[in-house]
């Protein structure tokens, strides 16, 4: 009876209902698990751990204090610490407590990460008084403040150094942004307009039309930029010594006296003293400064802000690029061609280009949009500047291209799902009423087939904003701090290289020279990554959920 149950329990289905529902919660179980251990590694780096100082008595050698963050900790068998040259006693415990510590202070000890023994560590203490200055060059740097100078001459010191310290790191980031708005914008506007002059001056003399007065008019536009720059220019060395004017002395923890330049500080902060709400404070301005601001420190520091606005803009670019482009292809193969043997070749190329490696269209657009099409641009538009490349070198446009070459293929299958499922008594009716084909594909077809075409739209953009390989050889490139966008004409610069979220991660993983001081914001650009897409994603599904109900009742 147990047995004639089983067969008809499994004759029903419901066996592979179970197994496939099991299989969708298993898959959903194991994303948000990755999203939320990505989130974890990567969010928890931005929160102002305690300093942990401690004696470190090495068995042997003199004792020495050290002082860092408490990364993370791990239980060692002791013959390994013994095999790695360490004087570990034999007897004892079979494992011991290895803690890796971020000790910062790179000119000293040359590394900021160190590991140390934790049986070994005696006394250990948090000090409130510890300062931890975190410098746009050289990491962080850990010490107790003894006093700030101003042009050598010292000011304060004691207990009132640091709320004098805060004021003028205050003042000093105030003057880190004049500056980058006088060498970036006013500067970098009188350098533009110079070269554009430059290329002027070359093009009229390819073209035979550099005559005395176009050399005068030309000789007194160049003048007046001169003079501005030479003014910008003294304006940018008075910056630079007031950026460079403050000082601060600090000792170490194991009584070294080392002399800051301020200009160099991006923040200092006391952790071991931050009650809890000045530590959300303090968070929440670091994930702002992430998001926000530009990479320090061969991208292990700062923010990601070029990055993401890479990633975005040749994302919108490859998206405006790829849906004429798929939707007319799609038209032109459910609408007007011939249905044949012809027909079927194209659709199974077309599907067979969907699973084409991404690298083997980065090789495409290096050879075919940059050497090729590039350099034709180069000898047609922009002669004068030549040799140097304008357009026949890896840029924004180039890599827009490649991706949406690589996407067009899902763009085309959708929107001919999309426009297969229209019924063709709307068709019909539509030419019965005196509509040609056109006024009907425009007007009734494509405006039902929009939702698909939207689909199609949404698994591009999933598929291209997380490619790598491809952009490695078009455009991208490790650092791009100049967005692509700015107020010299003409204010978008295709031709320029980018940065991205993908490639940040590659590189800040896998070719960072500082190797532990990477490892959290590889998941953290990961986390964002996800967010941009998803981004992205979301807006196409809602664009696509409004068109679906605009033209339900069209549909029944």
């Amino acid at each position: 009876m147990k047995q004639q149950n089983l067969k008809t329990w499994f004759k029903s289905g419901s066996p592979w209902v179970w197994m496939t529902g099991g299989g969708v919660s298993i898959a959903v179980i194991m994303t948000i698990g990755l999203l939320m251990l990505i989130a974890v590694r990567g969010l928890g780096h931005f929160w102002p751990a305690d300093v942990l100082e401690a004696d470190y008595q090495v068995p042997g050698q003199p004792a020495q204090v050290v002082a860092g963050e408490v990364v993370e900790a791990e239980e060692v068998p002791r013959a390994r610490l013994a095999a790695s040259g360490l004087p570990v006693d034999a007897d004892g415990g079979e494992f011991m407590t290895r803690e890796l510590l971020k000790v910062g202070n790179r000119e000293l000890f040359g590394a900021d990460f160190n590991w140390v023994v934790g049986e070994w560590l005696a006394n250990p203490r948090k000090p409130e008084s510890l300062v931890v200055f975190e410098r746009r060059e050289w990491g962080n740097f850990y010490g107790y403040l003894l006093g700030v100078k101003e042009s050598g001459r010292l000011v304060a010191e004691g207990e009132g150094a640091w709320k004098e310290l805060l004021s003028r790191i205050e003042r000093v980031a105030g003057l880190h942004e004049q500056l980058a708005q006088l060498e970036r914008a006013d500067i970098g506007r009188v350098n533009h307009a110079l070269e554009r002059l430059r290329l002027k001056e070359r093009g009229l003399e390819l073209g035979g039309d550099l005559d005395a007065d176009a050399q005068a008019d030309l000789a007194a536009e160049r003048a007046q930029w001169g003079v501005r720059y030479r003014e910008l220019e003294s304006q940018l060395v008075v910056l630079q010594q007031e950026f460079n004017r403050d000082s601060v002395l600090v000792r170490t923890a194991d009584g070294r006296e080392e002399e800051i330049t301020l200009g160099k500080v991006v923040r200092a902060y006391q952790p071991n003293a931050m009650g809890l709400g000045e530590k959300f404070g303090f968070y929440f301005a670091k994930l702002w400064e992430f998001v926000s601001d530009e990479p320090r420190e061969a991208n292990t520091e700062g923010g990601i802000f070029p990055a993401i606005f890479g990633t975005v803009m040749m994302t919108l670019i490859m998206a405006v690029l790829v849906t004429p482009f798929g939707v007319l292809a799609a038209i032109y193969l459910r609408e007007y061609a011939k249905q044949g043997p012809l027909t079927r070749v194209i659709r199974i190329a077309v599907n067979n280009l969907a699973g084409v490696p991404a690298i083997v269209y980065g090789v495409f657009g290096l050879g075919f949009f940059v050497y090729v099409l590039g350099g034709s641009i180069d000898r047609l538009l922009f002669a004068e500047a030549l040799p140097a490349p304008t357009f026949g070198t890896p840029g924004l446009l180039w890599a827009s291209l490649t991706l949406a070459i690589l996407a067009v293929p899902v763009v085309i299958v959708a929107t001919e799902e999309g426009l297969a499922r229209i019924p063709r008594a709307l068709r019909e009716g539509s030419l019965a009423l005196g509509a040609t084909k056109a006024e009907t594909l425009w007007k009734v077809v494509l405006p039902m087939a929009s939702p698909a075409m939207m689909t199609g739209l949404i698994l591009a953009v999933a598929r291209a904003a997380g490619e790598v390989a491809p952009l490695m050889l078009v455009g991208v490139v490790k650092l791009a701090p100049s967005l692509p966008v700015d107020g010299n004409y003409p204010y978008l610069h295709l031709d320029q290289k980018i940065m991205h979220l993908g490639f940040h991660i590659y590189d800040v993983g896998f070719q960072s020279p500082n190797v532990e001081a990477a490892r959290p914001l590889v998941y953290a650009t990961a986390l964002l990554l996800v967010l941009v897409i998803a981004l992205l994603n979301l807006s196409a599904v809602y664009i696509r959920n409004r068109l679906r109900e605009k033209y339900k009742a069209l549909d029944h």
